[in-house]
């Protein structure tokens, strides 16, 4: 008989809340939940004191392989993201080679495959190469790929973004925008708002990210496609996608913590708060909450973009954009939204569990018998500090360095693997 693996003690959360639970797993499948007295063969994990929830989903990372390993790798990503309870994570193109054609798919993919401790679905390309030129080998690629993206990117030219999001529906596919006029950004580095001035750095208007959004929600309504609006950031973007939902179209969006815990008076002049886009005002960041609360933003994801030292020590004008994320997620957003009494923990779960996997077509992950292990643990009376050189990640650049959380990641497994722990 195969050793069982039995989790005791813990508060499991079950059916939508948390319930005193034991988990037994075999084989790297639940066989067990409930009261389970363990044999003398068993080995048997102590929880007590300790949640255990479903495994969080990414559907937005960058993880930097092929093309750009002194970034990140998807050994070193991963590894990350199981660290912050991330059991499923869809990795963004901006790579060399671009996964624009089923052989450059297949090199990430054989990466993954060889490295990955948690599922890793790749991104394929809207456009060969990014170039938002000419569409990708889209309908040969699309069994391979989470969806499609140019992130990194916007697509200008309206006669490739609705070929695609026609091509996108015929595959049952989601179109993930990265939703950015370039002649809007005009070259800035942060929100045209206090921070900028203050420092004399060139402004991006919250403008360069909802005319996109507001275009694209008129090519979605005509194709019927379906569509998601990567790491939104503007009141103006909230708004243009409570009424498209609201008017039937089949648009979802996500956001990360960052733009949701911070607004650009926190702001220093420094590399590790400079992404895209962009930290912007507290108008923008209460209507983002207020979006997450009424449904309108779906889920949270992290835009974990790791960048070497060289690219990200110097000032904010001189730094690559983006920051890394995944370590922190969690417990920040538990921190500042579930301990505070804005979202419930339940919430909070589809927002980073649930929600996402099915937006893109990836089965629940409700810990149950019959199913797959997948869960992570979290200690809600572990205080810590938020320093980016301990991080797994190669990018030690994260906005929220030195800030302290309230609870904190301790375990995670997946399948019949232990793939991260204290």
């Amino acid at each position: 008989m195969d050793l069982r693996t039995v989790y005791t003690g813990g508060q499991v959360f079950l059916k939508g809340s948390l319930q005193q639970s034991d988990i037994a797993v075999q084989n790297g499948i639940v066989v067990s939940i409930g009261e389970v007295f363990p044999s003398e063969d068993d080995t048997v994990i102590s929880l007590s004191g300790k949640y255990v929830f479903p495994g969080f989903a990414d559907v937005h990372v960058h993880f930097r392989e092929p093309g750009f390993s002194y970034k990140e790798t998807i050994e070193t990503g991963s590894k990350a993201a199981a660290a912050g309870g991330y059991t499923l994570a869809g990795t963004m193109p901006n790579l060399n080679p671009a996964p624009d054609t089923v052989e450059n798919v297949q090199k990430q993919l054989d990466l993954i495959e060889k490295n990955a401790v948690i599922d890793v679905v790749p991104y394929g390309t809207i456009s060969m190469e990014r170039k938002g030129k000419a569409l990708s080998d889209m309908e040969r690629i699309a069994d391979k790929v989470i969806g499609f993206s140019d992130d990194g990117s916007g697509v200008d030219d309206e006669n490739v973004i609705k070929e695609a999001m026609k091509t996108a529906k015929k595959l049952g596919k989601v179109i993930a925008a990265h939703s950015e006029v370039l002649s809007l950004v005009n070259g800035g580095h942060a929100h045209d708002g206090e921070f900028a001035k203050k420092n004399g750095i060139k402004p991006i208007s919250s403008e360069s990210e909802w005319k996109m959004v507001e275009r694209d929600i008129e090519f979605v309504k005509e194709i019927g496609s379906k569509h998601h609006v990567c790491h939104i950031s503007t009141k103006e973007t909230v708004e243009l996608i409570r009424n498209a939902r609201k008017n039937g179209v089949d648009i979802t969006c996500e956001t990360a913590p960052h733009y949701l815990i911070m607004n650009d008076s926190m702001l220093k002049n420094e590399g590790r708060y400079k992404m895209n886009p962009p930290i912007r005002a507290e108008e923008d960041r209460l209507a983002l909450v207020n979006g997450l609360l009424d449904g309108t933003i779906g889920m949270i994801a992290t835009d974990h973009a790791p960048h070497a030292a060289h690219e990200k020590s110097g000032t904010f004008e001189e730094s690559a954009m983006g920051v890394t994320g995944l370590e922190c997620a969690f417990s920040m957003m538990y921190t500042h939204f579930v301990l505070k009494g804005v979202l419930p923990l339940e919430k909070l779960i589809d927002l980073m569990a649930y929600a996402p996997r099915e937006r893109f077509g990836f089965e629940k992950n409700e810990i149950a018998e019959g199913k797959k292990a997948d869960f992570t643990v979290f200690d809600p009376e572990m205080t810590w500090t938020v320093e980016g050189e301990k991080q797994i990640s190669l990018g030690k650049y994260t906005p929220f360095e030195g800030w302290t959380a309230q609870g904190k990641i301790v375990r995670t497994v997946l399948g019949d693997k232990v793939v991260f722990e204290i």
